[in-house]
């Protein structure tokens, strides 16, 4: 088989995990395994980017960007915080 011939594979150059809890909520963000960093919002995805040598980046493709557990929209957890309530009897 030659190299034109074979499947393409290729792994995101971004992947940008779920969201985390925290004030305010974040995403942690891996480039090539590695952690690089922490956003908050898309625009810290961007600045990531770019410190990176990435700098017109396209955050809806899946070869250069890989969103888990939402996507470019999602920055506040699934689930809502609810600190557990300890009630003493009278």
């Amino acid at each position: 088989m030659t190299e034109s011939e074979s499947p393409r594979v290729t792994r995101p150059t971004m992947v940008v995990l779920g969201v985390q809890e925290g004030e305010p909520p974040y995403r942690l963000v891996e480039v090539a395994g590695e952690l690089v960093g922490k956003a908050h919002s898309v625009l810290d995805i961007i600045g990531l980017a770019r410190q990176l040598g990435i700098e017109d980046i396209d955050l809806d493709d899946p070869d250069v960007v890989r969103w888990v557990g939402g996507d470019k929209f999602t920055w506040t957890p699934w689930w809502p915080h609810h600190p557990h309530k300890r009630e003493h009897p009278a």
